[in-house]
């Protein structure tokens, strides 16, 4: 069953001996971050619940989906493999010919079943309601993870924001009512994300969107339109609501919905107080916020990011709190971002395993893909593909940049289906073996990602393909390609027969 609430969660955690209490005063300035840094590189990887963070009330706890395991226990599953089949057994039941008409299936089935959003009216999250002058958000434990960051910063919130059409979804939204097309009253549209959310003072958030990320776009059209944008920054909760928050969904793809399918259980949601949103009824801390037209942008100062690198001062979106609503006794989560191994390498991975599915509709020929962790799960792709035919492996490069995913890896190996994408050694080993670079390798220009700070421009670079599979003879290559050395199966079967024969151990079997 999924965890309606943290605590639950939690207290799973301490019974399998998977949460470490840490009841000693612990500084959020740097201390904090520190602490839970040499936890997941030198330690055991556990959890933390930090109950005294300068001595403020409200305890924090980090790394609380640090480990594969534990983000299993979240999702309440036994393999993300077996998420990834569900996703498959979505969209495939009516076989589409276009990959984007699958995903459009997406919102349509989930629709259709027990996933959606369920309204309460009653809110474990509204127990506590701070509103005008009694907000601030300086009294709540929130850290500076690494030097040369100046503002205290949430790295775990879920953000909510939404988008209202004069009548129903328009025709690429996928609507689930076949009869939606009809429909005139106006539909309210829901977008979410988890980025940073620097405090700025008592009551004034700097929210890290950028120029890629749809919400940049609403708040622009918000402001030329004169009209305040209202945005619920969400934290904890069912942690697979965090985890949901972080997923790149096509627009029309409700992050709500697809928390629900993911818990299998619909998310209970409520009115915001000071809000003309809907917000998860049973999270532990919500922000209320409103986006003024006329100061919706301001230079933030840096920030970390899971690259392992500080982000530069730039525009981010200026928002004002309304309210603070809470539990009576909550606990404020915290991702303390950083290179892997980290949290956010483990969701990163995540996020891999389960969307795949859905990469493959659009390159059927695609045989797995990976973002490596030297990469921090962002910047290099290693794909393999069952390859037919001249230039393939070309063709499965330019579909890969061409989904918005994957559109700024700027480092892309293809290789043959027997190549392990998991074993960066199978990888590299195809690449010296395969590749000859002035015929396999390639270069192209386009959007970088906006937290690569090698790119000379900010969200502008360069991005190169290498081509490592087995060259056909069509391929401009007119040797023969040597066979790769390998047992045959005979002798295989026959070393194996005679194993105990030999005097070694069984392990080397």
């Amino acid at each position: 069953m999924p965890y309606d609430h943290l605590a639950g969660f939690l207290d799973h955690l301490h019974e399998v001996g998977q949460l470490a209490r840490v009841r000693t005063s612990v500084s959020g300035n740097l201390e904090l971050a520190a602490i839970v840094d040499r936890v997941v590189r030198h330690g055991d990887g556990t959890a933390l619940l930090f109950e005294n963070v300068d001595g403020r009330p409200i305890p924090v706890v980090a790394n609380l989906l640090g480990t594969r395991e534990r983000l299993l226990d979240a999702l309440g599953a036994g393999s993300l493999d077996e998420i990834a089949d569900r996703v498959t057994a979505i969209v495939r039941p009516s076989l589409p010919t276009d990959w984007l008409q699958s995903l459009r299936l997406v919102p349509r089935f989930v629709a259709a079943a027990e996933w959606p959003p369920k309204f309460v009216e009653s809110a474990v999250a509204q127990q506590v309601v701070l509103m005008g002058s009694d907000v601030d958000l300086l009294s709540l434990p929130i850290p500076i993870c690494w030097p040369g960051e100046t503002l205290p910063t949430l790295t775990a919130a879920q953000l909510y924001v939404e988008k209202t059409h004069a009548g129903a979804l328009p025709a690429d939204t996928g609507a689930a009512d076949p009869s939606a097309s009809e429909q005139t009253a106006p539909v309210r549209q829901r977008f979410g994300s988890r980025v940073p959310v620097q405090i700025a003072d008592r009551n004034t958030v700097l929210i890290r969107w950028t120029p890629h990320d749809a919400e940049w776009h609403l708040v622009k059209e918000a402001a030329a339109a004169g009209q305040q944008l209202p945005v619920a920054i969400v934290l904890g909760g069912d942690p697979v609501l965090t985890f949901a928050a972080g997923l790149p969904l096509p627009d029309f793809v409700d992050p709500l919905v697809i928390a629900g399918f993911l818990r299998q259980k619909g998310v209970a949601v409520a009115k915001g107080r000071s809000i003309d949103l809907l917000v998860p009824a049973n999270a532990e801390i919500i922000l209320e916020a409103v986006i003024d037209p006329r100061h919706a942008f301001a230079e933030a100062p840096p920030t970390a990011a899971a690259t392992g690198f500080l982000i530069d001062s730039e525009l981010a979106v200026q928002a004002t709190v309304t309210a603070v609503t809470r539990r009576s006794n909550p606990v404020l989560p915290v991702i303390v971002p950083g290179r892997p191994a980290s949290e956010e390498a483990v969701l990163a991975e995540a996020v891999e395993r389960i969307l795949l599915p859905l990469v493959r509709l659009a390159i059927p020929e695609l045989v797995d893909l990976r973002l490596p962790a030297a990469g921090a799960h962002r910047h290099i792709a290693f794909a393999s593909i069952r390859k037919q035919y001249a230039q393939q492996a070309r063709k499965v490069m330019n579909a890969l940049w061409g989904l918005d995913r994957l559109s700024t890896i700027k480092l892309l190996v293809v290789v043959d289906a027997n190549v392990d994408v998991h074993n960066d050694d199978d990888v590299w080993f195809a690449v010296g073996a395969n590749a000859h670079p002035g015929r396999d390798t390639i270069f192209s220009e386009g959007p970088a990602d906006m937290l690569d700070h090698a790119a000379p421009q900010r969200g502008i670079g360069h991005r190169m393909g290498i081509d490592a599979t087995r060259k056909l003879p069509d391929e401009n290559h007119p040797r023969p390609w040597p066979d790769r050395l390998q047992v045959d199966s005979e002798t295989q079967s026959l070393i194996t027969e005679r194993w105990a024969d030999y005097g070694l151990t069984p392990g080397q079997v």
